[in-house]
């Protein structure tokens, strides 16, 4: 028997952009985990000038664009780009004018899915799409993050 579409299992896309400066080169990075857990990376430089939100949304468009063509009808993105995720979350909020044709790509290539979700996820836990928006403009990684607040302050006491 066979399973219907809408149950069909989401893909995971963790998706990042640097703007080096900002605005500047933009590099994309994407990781795409498929069902049956194998990993797809993306990692791309433009060949634009853009701010860092704008490389952020390329970097979903792109994004989702592979997991399309890799036949994925259900996606689950994180993004660490609040401005990402306000915009195209539904909720309302007012529109960055500049970058309103990239936003409605993005909600189309969204529409084109049977079902989506989207959520913010702190810096940390989006390491790397990051480090590979970073690869694309042949920049390391960023070294992890250091321990805030009072288990940090405690750490660095022991220390």
């Amino acid at each position: 028997m066979a399973v219907p579409v809408s149950d069909s299992p989401a893909w995971t896309v963790y998706c990042d952009g640097s703007a080096v400066p900002n605005p500047g080169r933009m590099g994309l990075g994407a990781l795409l985990i498929a069902p049956d857990g194998s990993r797809h990376a993306l990692s791309r430089a433009t060949h634009s000038v853009g701010c860092n939100n704008e490389a952020e949304l390329r970097a979903l468009t792109e994004a989702l664009l592979a997991a399309r063509a890799q036949g994925a009808a259900a996606v689950q993105v994180y993004s660490d780009n609040s401005i990402l995720v306000e915009q195209l979350g539904g909720r309302a909020v007012k529109p960055i004018e500049r970058l309103a044709d990239l936003f409605d790509e993005a909600r189309a290539l969204l529409a084109s899915f049977e079902r989506v979700a989207l959520q913010w996820i702190p810096r940390h836990r989006n390491a790397e799409a990051d480090a590979l928006a970073r690869a694309a403009l042949g920049m390391a990684p960023k070294p992890a993050a250091k321990p805030r607040g009072k288990a940090g302050r405690r750490h660095k006491a022991r220390a």
